[in-house]
């Protein structure tokens, strides 16, 4: 059976339980192996299309970093309610929570997923869209810089959920780069100006595309100079799926991809923007950096499901790609 035949099956069965559960609820078919939407119902609700890509999450980025030795400090808004207890119970021993915030007056976003082979058949996300308010910004804060001086690099993943917003975001980035923090990004490309001055982002192509509203026949090295010029930051890494990343640095370096099978792409881009920013905190250059995330997205994308790597395998295969006897320990 072709993929392709799978996939009209299991619309088949997406577009029965639509019928099921109402026209209140999207329906959602994702194909994992491209992380992308390939049949939705009532999408009225979110506004989503086909072909939007889909993200494992911030949790994926904390676990890969604390498999790699990383002390963590996890940072959000939550409710005050059982399932924000449950997250915070579900992160490894390295992770310190004290940075969320538990807040009365909204719940705890959750997100269930029906898999089916490597196709997610069924999503049902429970959220409430929402904005900070000042006085959870300043809480946020103030959190921040108690903690601060324990900070080599701090990560933003924005997912669009209100939490991110531009005064909360340049705060963040101002606190960072006046500590000498790093401080990189994974945007979504409508809230990419939040981020101006932030140390690097890790846009995909499809992103950094829309990101400057270039038209795809553009070359994409003068998307990438146009991101970093644009929005004032000191790097740029636009991963390309089979090509490899790109890096864009004082100069241009394209690496490409060493993925000896890819089984599943499911927090890739995760593994990317987590190892890419911790090699860069314990010393490496930038490209060094990207070298060694490109490994790990290499490592992770031959794991069914959203995987983490650990620093053997990591090191492992760095040497064996780059003939090197060393690399930095993350």
């Amino acid at each position: 059976m072709t993929q392709e035949e799978r996939l009209d099956i299991l619309a088949q069965v997406a577009s029965g339980i639509t019928k099921l559960m109402g026209s209140d609820t999207e329906v959602v078919l994702h194909d994992l192996t491209k992380r992308e939407i390939v049949f939705m119902h009532n999408n009225n609700i979110t506004g989503r299309e086909r072909s939007y890509r889909i993200n494992p999450g911030v949790y994926d980025v904390i676990n890969n970093l604390a498999a790699l030795g990383a002390n963590v400090y996890c940072g959000g808004l939550v409710g005050k309610d059982k399932n924000a207890e449950k997250l915070i119970n579900a992160f490894p021993k390295n992770v310190d929570c004290n940075l969320i915030l538990k807040v009365d007056n909204r719940p705890t976003i959750v997100k269930k997923r029906v898999i089916a082979g490597h196709q997610q058949l069924l999503r049902l996300d429970w959220e409430e869209e929402f904005y900070i308010n000042e006085d959870e910004e300043n809480i946020i804060i103030e959190n921040l810089k108690n903690h601060i001086k324990e900070l080599n690099a701090v990560i933003l993943s924005d997912y669009n959920k209100g939490l991110l917003t531009k005064s909360l975001s340049q705060k963040i980035i101002k606190l960072c780069r006046e500590n000498n923090v790093i401080v990189t990004v994974d945007p979504k490309p409508k809230n990419i100006s939040n981020f101006v001055g932030a140390s690097s982002i890790t846009p995909n192509k499809k992103e950094a595309y829309a990101a400057v509203d270039a038209n795809a026949s553009e070359n994409i090295d003068i998307v990438g100079e146009k991101l970093k010029e644009k929005y004032n930051l000191d790097t740029v890494l636009i991963t390309r799926s089979e090509e490899g990343m790109t890096l864009y640095d004082k100069e241009i370096h394209n690496i490409p991809t060493y993925a000896k099978e890819v089984y599943d792409v499911t927090g890739a881009g995760d593994t990317v923007i987590s190892v890419f920013t911790l090699a860069k905190a314990a010393g490496a250059t930038w490209e060094e950096a990207a070298k060694i995330a490109n490994t790990a997205g290499g490592i992770v994308v031959g794991k069914i499901g959203t995987s983490t790597v650990s620093e053997k395998e990591l090191i492992e295969t760095y040497n064996s790609i780059y003939n090197t006897g060393d690399v930095c320990k993350c």
